[in-house]
């Protein structure tokens, strides 16, 4: 790939653009928003000027309702020699196509899985798909050099490609991204109207929980609106098992004994599917999840402290897998959460209070 037109300077396309051009790729750039694309060309994205010439690979990342319309535009202009989209959902798009009578040999759905909190050009890096999966939705009348094209610009974003049917990606992502930042959205909305003395208790757990919420709401209704109903079948089966939840709740509320334990044990139920649907998540680097053991650091909040402490632990010569930090409620200080092997565990843990580190039990 030599060439490419990026229509829709967001934090998709423009991570995707400066990727490409940090491979030396050729990158023009194209939004309905002229705003927008140049500060993606200031970025260093790409140029605005228009290809004088049909490029390799014209890269569609604009909102899914718009998908269709914006590729089949490109396509009867004929900008390029393959069509690719990155849309989060890939079953409806396609179907447009196919209703508006185009040739689709040339294209093809793909949808890489990553992003950020934040949205626009001026959100988007580089490496922003890198290790992540990236899903490519071929067909049987997808053209080979075109199915090439997107594998290559899979390799430029140093991504991981991942071959699946459209509407089975579409149930996939409605179970992993859809129907969780909804939730994710439900529990933060509980905490707009609660007291402060309240809110001021929250931990960590909160945090991750609601991470997600903070994403921009009319970039997902976009998104939900192209996948309702796979999201609304997950979301049955989560009221399915929240009214059970409440039901042993309540019994656990009663002076019966029977019905306590009854409570106790839909309780239970639910916790442990928890833990063995949490098991299922893929762990460092997409192999199976492992267990690690977590040394916890208090430091003061202070520019070089994470620094220190990742240098003393490489002296030790011990691997953080991977990192939290827990913040003091009403104070500059917190906890930095050091995931390690439990054989690990005690070499960091003595090397760090050797340095002066205060470790909590």
């Amino acid at each position: 790939m030599r060439t490419a037109l990026v229509i829709g300077t967001g934090l998709i396309g423009t991570s995707a653009a400066l990727a490409l051009v940090s491979r030396g790729v050729v990158v023009h750039l194209a939004d309905h928003d002229p705003e927008q694309a140049r500060t993606a060309a200031a970025l260093g994205a790409g140029t605005e000027e228009a290809p004088e010439a049909p490029v390799d690979l014209a890269i569609v990342a604009a909102p899914p309702a718009l998908v269709a319309g914006v590729l089949a535009d490109a396509m009867r202009r004929g900008v390029a020699r393959g069509y690719l989209d990155v849309a989060s959902v890939k079953g409806g798009p396609r179907r447009e196509l196919e209703a508006l009578g185009l040739d689709l040999s040339s294209y093809i759905g793909s949808h890489p899985m990553s992003g950020r909190e934040k949205s626009g050009p001026l959100a988007a890096t580089a490496d922003l798909f890198e290790g992540r999966p990236w899903v490519l939705t071929p067909t049987r009348d997808t053209d080979t050099e075109v199915l090439n094209l997107a594998l290559e610009l899979v390799s430029h974003c140093r991504a991981v490609p991942v071959v699946m049917d459209a509407d089975a990606h579409d149930r996939a992502v409605a179970l992993v991204s859809h129907m969780p930042h909804l939730v994710s959205s439900m529990v933060a909305a509980r905490l707009e109207n609660a007291e402060e003395a309240a809110v001021r208790l929250c931990g960590q757990g909160i945090r991750d929980v609601t991470r997600i919420a903070a994403s921009d709401p009319r970039m997902w209704i976009d998104i939900l609106s192209a996948n309702p109903g796979p999201v609304a079948d997950l979301l049955t089966d989560v009221a399915g098992d929240l009214e059970e939840t409440v039901r042993a709740l309540r019994s656990l509320q009663s002076a019966d004994e029977d019905k306590r334990r009854e409570g106790v044990d839909g309780i239970e139920d639910v916790l442990r599917r928890g833990n063995a649907g949490q098991v299922r998540v893929p762990g460092k680097h997409g192999s199976a999840p492992r267990v690690y053991e977590v040394v916890a650091v208090l430091i003061d909040d202070q520019p070089g402290q994470l620094a220190r402490i990742f240098a003393d632990a490489g002296m030790a010569g011990v691997n953080i897998e991977d990192v939290r930090i827990e913040h003091a409620t009403g104070q500059q200080a917190g906890h930095v959460q050091l995931m390690v092997e439990p054989k690990a565990a005690p070499v960091l843990t003595a090397a760090l209070r050797e340095r002066g580190w205060a470790i909590r039990q």
